[in-house]
C-alpha cells in the first residue's frame, strides 16, 4: 500500500492554474455562452426545444406546465439550476426578445417593463408551428449527430436541423469567459431572399446580400439610423447600430382648457425598458435637464404601446424630442459583436460567412436525410422483391413451408432454394394471408415500382449538388411563404448617416498658396469685381520674401488633387483647408500633406466626381505631355500617389481635365502657343507611371507657360482650320467678334487681351506653334504670364508676386488679334509683376439667367 507522500503528485502552480483555467474558459465558451453558428442555439435553447419535442408539445397539441418542461431537461440533458432553465424557456417565449418566438407561452412570462414571469408551475407552454417546421423537421431521419447526455443514459442532438438561419433571425447574446458575442434578429421573409441569392451566385459580396438584407430587425419595431453601422457589422462582424423609438408630434384636445401638443411614443428600441425610460424622463424634467415636459403619462394596453408625453404651451416639440432621444435610452447603440462557434470554435463572422456557414450545414443535413431515406427505401424494396418472388412460386413456397419441421428449417430451404436473404426468407415467412389475394399481391407490385422511381430520384439528388440546392431553395420558400411577416424596423438615413460635407455649404472658394508653402481657402464674395486698371486688393497677409505661387477656385465640396513637381499626386477636399480672412497667411502645407519639405506643388485640379470619359492631360516643364483616365486618381492614399514618371531634372507643372475630343493650346514665356487635338492620333491615353510625349517644340532660352482644355464643341462650332499656312508675322489677322470664347493672353507687366479661338488653328503635336502676343517691352523685360481659354460670362482673379488680387470680368478686357500687344489689366507697383491667373466660372444661377436671357 503507498503512502501519502507516494500519492503526492509535484506540479508546478502556474502550469496548474494556466491549465484548469483554460478547461474552464473552453467549457463556457462551448458550453454555455456562445450559438452554434449553424443552427443559432445554446446548449440550453437545443435541450429545451429537444425535450420539448420528445414530449410532443407541438403546435397541435395542448399546452403544458413549463415545470413538466423544466424537469425533464434537467433530469435527461443540462444538469444545472431550473432557473437557468426557466429563464432561457421564457425568453423564447418573449415577443419582445425574439422576432420570432420558437416557444408558444401561456400565463404570465414578462413585459417591456422588466415584470418578471410567473412561477413555472402557473405558466404553460408547447412549441410554436415554426419551430417543429423550422427546426426540428428531419431530426429523426438521422440528419444530425447525436451524443450520449451527462450521464450516458439519454442521447441528444449536438444541433438541430434547422431550415432557416436561426442565428440571424433571432439574434443572439451572451458573455463567455474573454469574449462576448451580441447578433441582432433579422427578417425570416429577408434572410430567405439572402439565402437563394447566395445559392444563385456563390461569389456574391456582403454588399451584395445587403440588397436582401438591408439590416436588422428589431421585435419592438424602431428605427436605425443610417446603414453604416450596419455595414461595418456586416463586413467586418462588429459595428455599432443606433437605434430610435418612433415618436410623433400631436394635440391632445382637453375639457375645458387648451389643447396642448404631446410628444407620442409608439414603439421602443430593441431592448428598451418602458418604466426604465419613463423614470429616466421624469428624473430629467425634475433635474431641469429637459425643458418644456408637463406630464408624462404610460398608456399602452394590449393594443400596442403609447407613452404621452404633455409638453407646455411656451415648448417646441421638435427640441424637447431631440433632447429625448440626445439624453434618454430613447435612441440607444446596438453593439453588434458577431461571434459564433464554427466547428466547436468562436469566429467572428461577416453577413456572408454567417450564411455559409448555415448553406454548408443545410446541405450536409439534405445529403444525411437523402441518404437515410435511399436507405429505407432500398430495404423496403428488398423486401418487396422477396414477396413478389413468393408470389411467383406462392404453391411451391406454401408446400416448402407445410413440410418444413421449424421456422428456422423453412427459412433456410427458402433461402437456398430461391436465392433470398435472410430479411426476404423472414419476411415471407411472417406474412399474412390476406395478402396472397389478387389485389394485395397487386399493391405490392405497385409500391415496388414506386420504390424504383423513388430510389433512382434518391440516388440523383445524392449525384447532383444542384438538385440539393433546389430542395433548400424550395424548403426555405415554403418556410417565408408560410411563416413570414412584414419587416418591423425602418431604416433610414438621417442623422446618424450624414456626411460631414453634407453640414457644409457648397460654396465658391478661393485656394491659394504662397511659394513658402501656406495654405488657405477663401470665399470668392470677399473680393468683388472691379474695373479694368485697376490695383485690386491684397489677399494675404506675406513676408517680405514671400509672394504667390498657386491660385485656384473651386467648390467647397470638391476634392483637391495637388500635383507636386516631382509626380506625386495628392488629395484633400476643399473644405478640410482653414477658412482664412484676407489678411491672414494661412496654415503651413505641410499640415495638410505629407509632403518632403524638397517637394513643391506645382498644380492644383478641382474635381466634383471621378468620371471614366475624363483624363488629366498633364505638362511638364521638360515639355510632356500625357493623358491619363480621371477614374485612375479616385483613390489616392495618404502619402500620395505616382501621377507621372518624370526624367532626371524634370518637373510636372501643369494638370487639365479633358475629354477624348478636346484640344489643347500650350502657350510659352516667349510668347508662342500650340493648338492641337487630345484625341488618339494625337495623344492616346496612358498609365499613370508612364512618362509621355514631346508637346512643343521650344526656341533656345524659351519655356512653357501655361495650357488648357478647348472643348469638342467649341472647336467644332468656330471650324476652326487644320495645319493650314497662315502668315504669323501679320499685324491685321481678321478678329471675330462673337460670343467667344477667346484664348486670354496675360503677361507679366500687366497687360492683357482676348484672341479669338479661331485664330489658333489646329496643328500636329510637337510643332513650334504660332504667335500668341507680342509685348509693350522688346528688351525681354516682358513675358507672357498665363495663357487661357474664357468666355463673356466668365471672371478672372489676378494674384501678383506681392500677393495682390483683382476679381475682374472677361468682358472688360478688349478682343484683339494674336499679333497686339493687349491693354492694362492690372495697374502693378514697381518691382511687382503678375504671378497667377484663375478663372472664376459662372455659379448655377447665373448660368440659369444667362440661358434665360438667351
Amino acid at each position: 500500500m503507498s503512502t501519502s507522500q507516494e500519492r503526492i503528485i509535484p506540479t508546478d502552480l502556474r502550469n496548474e492554474m494556466s491549465r484548469s483555467y483554460l478547461e474552464y474558459a473552453m467549457s463556457v465558451i462551448v458550453g454555455r455562452a456562445l450559438p452554434d453558428a449553424r443552427d443559432g442555439l445554446k446548449p440550453v435553447h437545443r435541450r429545451i426545444l429537444y425535450a420539448m419535442h420528445e414530449l410532443g408539445l407541438t403546435a397541435d397539441r395542448p399546452f403544458r406546465k413549463c415545470a413538466r418542461v423544466v424537469g425533464e431537461v434537467l433530469g435527461k440533458y443540462h444538469p444545472h439550476g431550473d432557473t437557468a432553465v426557466y429563464d432561457a424557456l421564457v425568453r423564447m417565449a418573449q415577443d419582445f426578445s425574439m422576432r420570432d418566438p420558437l416557444i408558444d407561452g401561456h400565463g404570465n412570462f414578462g413585459s417591456v417593463d422588466n415584470d418578471p414571469p410567473a412561477a413555472m408551475r402557473y405558466t404553460e407552454c408547447r412549441l410554436r408551428a415554426l419551430t417543429t417546421e423550422a427546426m426540428l423537421r428531419d431530426i429523426e431521419s438521422e440528419t444530425v449527430d447525436f451524443i450520449d447526455n451527462f450521464d450516458g443514459s439519454q442521447q441528444e442532438p449536438i444541433v438541430l436541423p434547422s431550415r432557416v438561419p436561426q442565428l440571424l433571425l433571432n439574434g443572439s447574446s451572451g458573455i463567455a469567459v474573454g469574449m462576448a458575442t451580441n447578433i441582432p434578429p433579422h427578417n425570416l421573409g429577408e434572410l430567405v431572399d439572402g439565402l437563394i441569392a447566395l445559392i444563385q451566385d456563390p461569389d456574391i459580396t456582403n454588399e451584395g446580400l445587403m440588397k436582401y438584407i438591408p439590416g436588422p430587425d428589431f421585435p419592438t419595431g424602431g428605427q436605425i439610423l443610417g446603414m453604416s453601422g450596419i455595414k461595418e457589422a456586416y463586413l467586418t462582424g462588429r459595428g455599432s447600430i443606433t437605434m430610435r423609438g418612433v415618436a410623433a408630434i400631436e394635440t391632445i384636445e382637453h375639457r375645458g382648457r387648451p389643447d396642448r401638443e404631446a410628444i407620442i411614443v409608439t414603439e421602443l428600441p430593441f431592448q428598451t425598458n418602458k418604466a426604465a425610460l419613463i423614470e429616466k424622463i421624469a428624473e430629467l424634467v425634475n433635474d431641469k435637464r429637459i425643458e418644456g415636459i408637463s406630464d408624462i403619462r404610460d398608456e399602452s394596453d394590449r393594443d400596442g404601446m403609447r407613452i404621452v408625453i404633455e409638453l407646455k404651451r411656451d415648448a417646441y416639440p421638435r427640441v424637447v424630442l431631440n433632447n429625448l432621444y440626445k439624453l434618454t435610452p430613447l435612441q440607444a447603440n446596438f453593439g453588434a459583436n458577431m461571434l459564433a462557434l464554427v466547428n466547436s470554435e468562436p469566429q467572428l463572422l461577416t453577413l456572408k460567412q454567417f450564411l455559409s456557414v448555415f448553406l454548408d450545414f443545410r446541405i450536409e443535413a439534405i445529403t444525411r436525410r437523402t441518404q437515410y431515406e435511399l436507405r429505407k427505401a432500398e430495404e423496403r424494396d428488398h423486401l418487396l422483391v422477396g414477396l413478389l418472388i413468393a408470389l411467383q412460386h406462392l404453391d411451391a413456397i406454401i408446400a416448402l413451408i407445410r413440410h418444413a419441421a421449424d421456422t428456422q428449417s423453412a427459412k433456410s430451404e427458402l433461402m437456398t432454394a430461391y436465392q433470398l436473404s435472410e430479411q426476404q426468407a423472414d419476411a415471407i415467412l411472417q406474412m399474412q394471408l390476406r395478402r396472397l389475394t389478387a389485389l394485395e399481391a397487386e399493391k405490392i407490385r405497385h409500391e415496388h415500382e414506386e420504390l424504383q422511381t423513388l430510389i433512382a430520384d434518391l440516388r440523383d439528388i445524392l449525384a447532383n449538388r444542384s438538385r440539393i440546392l433546389e430542395i433548400i431553395v424550395r424548403e426555405a420558400g415554403e418556410i417565408k411563404q408560410k411563416f413570414a411577416t412584414p419587416r418591423r424596423t425602418f431604416i433610414e438615413a438621417t442623422e446618424g448617416e450624414l456626411a460631414e460635407q453634407d453640414l457644409i455649404a457648397n460654396e465658391k472658394a478661393l485656394i491659394l498658396i504662397t511659394e513658402q508653402g501656406y495654405i488657405k481657402r477663401m470665399p470668392v464674395s470677399t473680393f468683388e469685381a472691379q474695373s479694368r486698371g485697376t490695383r485690386g486688393k491684397a489677399a494675404n497677409r506675406m513676408k517680405e520674401d514671400d509672394g504667390i505661387d498657386h491660385f485656384l477656385t473651386c467648390c467647397d465640396h470638391d476634392s483637391l488633387l495637388f500635383f507636386s513637381d516631382r509626380g506625386v499626386v495628392y488629395c484633400v477636399k476643399a473644405y478640410q483647408i482653414p477658412m482664412g480672412s484676407r489678411t491672414a497667411r494661412g496654415i503651413p502645407i505641410v499640415q495638410m500633406l505629407p509632403i518632403p519639405i524638397e517637394e513643391r506643388i506645382t498644380s492644383i485640379v478641382p474635381v466634383s466626381e471621378f468620371s471614366d470619359d475624363e483624363y488629366l492631360v498633364m505638362l511638364t516643364k521638360g515639355g510632356y505631355i500625357k493623358k491619363t483616365q480621371l477614374s485612375a486618381f479616385s483613390n489616392i492614399r495618404a502619402n500620395g500617389l505616382i501621377a507621372i514618371s518624370l526624367e532626371e531634372g524634370d518637373q510636372l507643372r501643369w494638370v487639365r481635365r479633358a475629354t477624348a475630343e478636346d484640344s489643347i493650346i500650350i502657350g510659352s514665356r516667349k510668347g508662342m502657343a500650340i493648338h492641337f487635338r487630345t484625341n488618339e492620333e494625337q495623344l492616346r491615353p496612358i498609365g499613370r507611371t508612364a512618362r509621355g510625349v514631346r508637346a512643343m517644340k521650344l526656341q533656345s532660352g524659351d519655356e512653357l507657360v501655361g495650357m488648357d482644355i478647348l472643348p469638342m464643341s467649341i472647336v467644332a462650332k468656330l471650324a476652326i482650320t487644320e495645319n493650314e499656312e497662315i502668315d504669323d508675322d501679320s499685324e491685321e489677322l481678321p478678329v471675330l467678334n462673337g460670343d467667344g470664347p477667346w484664348v486670354l493672353a496675360i503677361t507679366t507687366n500687366g497687360y492683357g487681351k482676348r484672341v479669338p479661338v479661331s485664330q489658333f488653328r489646329l496643328q500636329n503635336r510637337a510643332g513650334k506653334g504660332l504667335i500668341a502676343t507680342k509685348f509693350k517691352s522688346r528688351k525681354g523685360q516682358d513675358q507672357l504670364a498665363a495663357l487661357g481659354v474664357v468666355n463673356e460670362e466668365d471672371e478672372l482673379m489676378l494674384v501678383t508676386t506681392r500677393g495682390i488680387i483683382i476679381r475682374q470680368a472677361v468682358k472688360a478686357i478688349s478682343i484683339q488679334s494674336r499679333g497686339a500687344t493687349g491693354v492694362v489689366v492690372q495697374r502693378l507697383d514697381e518691382e511687382d509683376a503678375i504671378a497667377a491667373v484663375a478663372l472664376v466660372p459662372p455659379s448655377n444661377g447665373e448660368e440659369e439667367e444667362l440661358e434665360a436671357a438667351e
